[in-house]
């Protein structure tokens, strides 16, 4: 079955989307739009589509199977809604929309009108994720103790809607909970503005996990390297992922080494143990994005990140926002 798809918008991501999608065996990209009628006409040549400057005529001319939205989020609630109405499945680029009512209202809509609605968290495909999120469902860090997630670099020029919560914490926010399981109860956040952006452009937050987990956030757009990294500390040791390379190292903690692990009641301290790389099979994240959402489209499996996994990612990622102007703990027990 061949899957004619469309993408909204053809900024940096949607280009992604179109390179792929003309990449992918039996998916024909048919269009592509974009108000910038000049970047849409280059996209397309380049990928032998049509292109558009307004979506709602492109959908109707081409009657696509499968869109990507990848316009600003401050659109994502108005060409959504206009997908959904004509009862094509959409991949919508994260965050789900601008603000928790929106995104409800895309859901319901979806789910009256047949749409398969599926968020664009990427970073759920990254390779070395996968691997951690298997490691630690095998139990082979014992109790999750603490998990880090350091993602930073330069601002980047794309982004002009919204601050760097909304724009980047938002991944590791919903990372914490795809590869614990476990939901955030509350969270605390330190927010500043400091060169680029209308709003906060540094985040150091603290959240925690109805396992009993704590998360730690340092997000920024104020350092001049990118850094995109997850630790996560256990009883047994430590995972490091680097989101760039894919690479998955674990850090052994030694005293547990020789214990025998089912009876052992107390841990009874820390030392430095071996170093092991994991061997990860690496893939590009998005095309394993797409293959998963078009997988969807034909009904081969369920829609792996749901709008209520975008809506949750959006409503912790708006609490750390709350948090940051007004100086207090949100969620459960604030």
């Amino acid at each position: 079955m061949t899957i004619r798809t469309t993408v909204i918008g053809v900024g940096a991501m949607g280009r992604n989307h179109a390179r792929v999608y003309s990449d992918l065996p039996d998916v024909d990209l048919v269009g592509v739009a974009d108000l910038d009628g000049k970047s849409a006409a280059a996209v397309a040549e380049k990928f032998g589509a049509q292109a558009y400057a307004d979506f709602e005529t492109m959908l109707d001319d081409l009657r696509p199977d499968a869109v990507s939205v990848a316009v600003p989020t401050v659109q994502h609630f108005r060409v959504a809604m206009a997908v959904i109405a004509r009862g094509i499945d959409l991949l919508i680029e994260k965050p789900i929309s601008f603000s928790i009512e929106e995104g409800q209202q895309l859901i319901a809509a979806a789910e009256r009108c047949g749409s398969k609605l599926m968020i664009g968290h990427i970073e759920r495909f990254n390779p070395a994720v996968i691997a951690l999120r298997a490691h630690l469902a095998a139990g082979e860090l014992g109790r999750v103790f603490q998990i880090d997630a350091r993602r930073q670099g330069p601002f980047p020029v794309r982004v002009v809607d919204v601050g760097v919560v909304i724009d980047l914490a938002v991944h590791d926010l919903d990372i914490m909970r795809y590869i614990t399981g476990a939901e955030v109860i509350r969270a605390y956040a330190e927010t500043e503005r400091r060169i680029h952006s209308t709003s906060e452009d540094l985040l150091t937050g603290l959240v925690r996990l109805s396992d009993g987990t704590l998360g730690t956030l340092t997000i920024n757009w104020l350092t001049p390297t990118k850094i995109r990294e997850l630790y996560v500390t256990g009883e047994r040791g430590m995972f490091r992922v680097d989101y760039l390379t894919q690479d998955l190292y674990f850090y052994e903690n030694a005293t547990a080494r020789d214990g025998d692990w089912d009876t052992l009641r107390v841990l009874r301290g820390v030392s430095e143990g071996r170093m092991i790389r994991h061997v990860v099979n690496k893939k590009e994240p998005l095309r394993a994005e797409l293959e998963a959402f078009l997988a969807a489209v034909r009904g081969e499996i369920a829609v792996p990140i749901t709008g209520n996994d975008g809506l949750t990612a959006l409503m912790l990622a708006q609490n750390m926002v709350v948090s940051g102007l007004e100086h207090r703990t949100v969620g459960e027990a604030a």
